[in-house]
């Protein structure tokens, strides 16, 4: 499979302007999650898209360690947030605030970020996570213009207290083609006004089929195989290879200026 030609292709700018010297870490986006680590042979890293999700991004990281609590009510006080180290007390109220009410939790990153022009960034939680009681507020932003900064919310389920350690993802931001993204216009058809595609997709449904009975029949040779591996070979059943696929991602680490 050739590489595709990103010389065709703009690569859009992501910057983050600092707004104090101490922001909150911004990483690449970890592929692995724990539950998926715990599935039996780690198969939930077998289906593809999974990790590619959750490493398609950048992840901004508590600084401290603290404790947040809700008693239910809608008032901004009912939501409470106390550091657990005392060296930590002074900051926590500027990265973790109760600042809408109900129950809202909100989290100021320490940056203002900028896009390329029609590009916005996505903020939410990370993908293919569980955060307990938390549930996260996405949200698009139109980083391309905007001369402010945007926060990550998070909203509890329900009445409680949770304790978050220091270096838990609380933000994970990806820029997306805000611009173009709304021009699209899908079409539904049906799968026989594409013959080709009708036959390999039917060449696929068969085979899959023939190795689910033989795993299900625990037939050895299939068993050893474990899984079929069409999507991870980028496998057209026939078709031209495509120009860009890829197995695993690692987006890149975000750079400081040079001196």
């Amino acid at each position: 499979m050739s590489e595709p030609d990103l010389s065709r292709v703009d690569i859009p700018d992501l910057k983050a302007y600092r707004l104090r010297p101490d922001p909150a870490p911004m990483v690449p986006a970890e592929p692995r999650r724990k539950w998926m680590d715990a599935t039996n042979q780690r198969f939930a890293y077998r289906c593809i898209p999974m990790p590619i999700a959750n490493a398609t991004g950048w992840e901004l990281l508590s600084p401290i360690e603290f404790k947040v609590s809700w008693t239910g009510g809608n008032d901004v006080d009912a939501l409470t947030v106390k550091a657990t180290k005392d060296e930590d007390s002074d900051q926590v109220g500027s990265f973790i605030s109760s600042h809408f009410g109900y129950g809202i939790m909100t989290f100021s990153p320490g940056y203002l970020f900028r896009t390329s022009p029609g590009w916005a960034t996505w903020v939410r939680g990370s993908p293919n996570e569980s955060y307990s009681i938390l549930q996260p507020l996405e949200g698009i932003v139109e980083t391309d213009w905007l001369p402010f900064t945007f926060t990550m919310n998070w909203r509890f389920a329900y009445p409680g207290e949770i304790r978050i350690p220091k270096g838990e993802r609380l933000c994970f931001i990806t820029p997306v083609a805000h611009a173009v993204v709304g021009e699209i216009e899908p079409r539904i058809l049906d799968i026989e006004d594409d013959p080709d595609l009708a036959k390999r997709f039917g060449t696929w449904r068969e085979s899959r089929n023939t190795f689910n009975a033989a795993l299900k029949a625990e037939d050895p040779e299939i068993v050893k195989k474990g899984w079929e591996r069409r999507y991870v070979n980028a496998d057209t059943l026939g078709a031209t290879s495509p120009d860009f696929h890829i197995n695993k991602r690692r987006m890149k680490t975000p750079k400081e200026p040079e001196e």
